[in-house]
């Protein structure tokens, strides 16, 4: 099967490069993407073209894809089953919930010159980057691609409940399966809580395991990918 892998926040295709082998050693074809604004040198790309982005991959794919989202881009994940309900096998999140229809993207951090720049680690200080060493942090860093604002602050629209019928696949590794569980009843994420298979994989990390465990996340996205 291919996997579409869709980086969150400032990091491009190449944030996969230790998941790649391991999912073609497991008999899956992975395909990274990087985005407009994240990795072409554009500091003007919107939103609307990350989705055709994540669609075009969508529609190469000679079958029904697992699209994989991390962090912020679990919302772009969500927006491709949204406009393909049809041809998306299966959805994976990991570390996040998507955006709600009407909400901003990602405006997180503070927008400067028409982009929004990693903000440093301060921020993500605690589980998020616990299992993080120096190194990690520091090739992270220097990977990360200002996001320009008309992407964090674009808006996320959505508009077909075929959807819901679109198989999910939460992988928790910052927070535990039953902290998403509770969040999810809490109200935190509509659109999941709408979802008719919906399934948990705990994943022992921060919120990057591509860096951090990428031989098991690896294992958690190919059986995802055989189910």
């Amino acid at each position: 099967m291919d996997i579409l892998l869709i980086a969150g926040l400032w990091l491009d295709g190449s944030v996969w490069d230790d998941v790649v082998p391991e999912l073609t050693a497991l008999g899956h074809r992975p395909v990274p993407l990087t985005l407009p604004g994240q990795g072409d040198g554009s500091a003007s790309a919107t939103l609307d073209e990350q989705l055709a982005a994540v669609l075009a991959a969508v529609d190469a794919a000679p079958g029904r894809p697992l699209v994989v989202g991390h962090s912020a881009a679990t919302s772009l994940a969500w927006l491709a089953a949204d406009a393909r309900p049809e041809k998306v096998a299966k959805v994976a999140l990991i570390g996040g919930f998507p955006a709600a229809d009407g909400r901003a993207y990602a405006d997180f951090f503070a927008i400067e010159d028409g982009v929004m720049a990693f903000p440093g680690w301060g921020p993500f200080e605690g589980p998020d980057s616990a299992d993080l060493d120096e190194a990690a942090r520091q090739r992270l860093a220097s990977a990360a691609h200002p996001v320009p604002e008309a992407v964090a602050r674009g808006v996320v629209r959505l508009t077909d409940e075929r959807r819901f019928d679109v198989p999910v696949l939460l992988v928790c590794p910052e927070f535990t399966p039953a902290q998403a569980r509770e969040c999810i009843a809490a109200g935190e994420s509509p659109d999941l809580a709408r979802v008719t298979d919906l399934e948990y994989a705990d994943l022992d990390s921060g919120h990057w395991p591509m860096a951090s465990r990428p031989r098991e996340l690896a294992r958690i996205l190919a059986e995802a990918a055989e189910a």
